[in-house]
């Protein structure tokens, strides 16, 4: 990744910064860095060749996910892995985010349908690819990240049409796709089909034009979940 010659304007510069979020969110989950290690700006900025402005404008935005923390005078590290407690949490507050979202929708399904049919097949695919690659494939990393972002796009479909900015907001700093994403990492992902399955639940809801059935659907999908994160965290090795 190379900086733009010449002054950047403030698309640009936004476009820079999300590029440099997507990267070191990369770089946390993929485990080459471990919790607790330091990230420092200047290292990073040279990895990236970028200057240290979006790399630490990205930084401040990925600490509210939780995925790394800032200790005053000293800067970034990498944070631990959630334990049991805060995975719980973080999944009540998806909960009470996602469902408070899905509420908000009234009279938009024409749009959000066809939305959520396009997320679902780009879902029910990433899916196939990954559940094809052997143990120890070097793809898995890339195919994980796939099915983690086709997985989120079908939430986010559905937090777009809240039409509450504010929500989507909480909903994107909570990070909890990208925790399950750094667990995925840690101890594989092998609930694919179970995910894939729900999510079709909650686009029946919403394609019978019931939106309440597709709140039972999600919030359902939200306690499994619960159950398989936390059953992945009993798996991890000892920290």
């Amino acid at each position: 990744m190379s900086l733009p010659v010449g002054p950047l304007d403030e698309s640009e510069r936004l476009v820079l910064r999300d590029r440099v979020y997507d990267a070191l969110i990369d770089l946390l989950i993929s485990g080459r860095v471990t919790p607790g290690q330091a990230l420092r700006i200047e290292h990073l900025a040279n990895l990236l060749e970028v200057s240290p402005t979006p790399v630490r404008e990205a930084l401040a935005k990925i600490e509210a996910t939780g995925l790394v923390t800032r200790v005053a005078q000293k800067g970034y590290r990498v944070a631990p892995l959630l334990a049991e407690p805060q995975m719980s949490e973080l999944i009540d507050a998806r909960e009470l985010v996602e469902l408070g979202a899905m509420e908000l929708i009234s009279g938009e399904l024409d749009q959000l349908v066809p939305q959520l049919e396009a997320a679902q097949q780009r879902h029910e695919a990433a899916a196939r690819h990954l559940a094809a690659l052997p143990p120890g494939d070097p793809a898995v990393m890339t195919r994980q990240r796939e099915y983690f972002e086709a997985d989120w796009d079908f939430h986010l479909a559905i937090l777009r049409h809240s039409r509450n900015r504010y929500v989507l907001q909480m909903a994107e700093g909570l990070g909890g796709h990208l925790h399950r994403r750094r667990q995925g990492v840690v101890v594989g992902v092998n609930d694919t089909q179970f995910a894939v399955r729900e999510h079709a639940a909650i686009l029946a809801g919403f394609q019978q034009g019931d939106v309440q059935a597709a709140i039972a659907a999600m919030r359902t999908h939200m306690e499994q979940i619960r159950r398989r994160s936390l059953k992945d965290l009993a798996a991890q090795p000892s920290r």
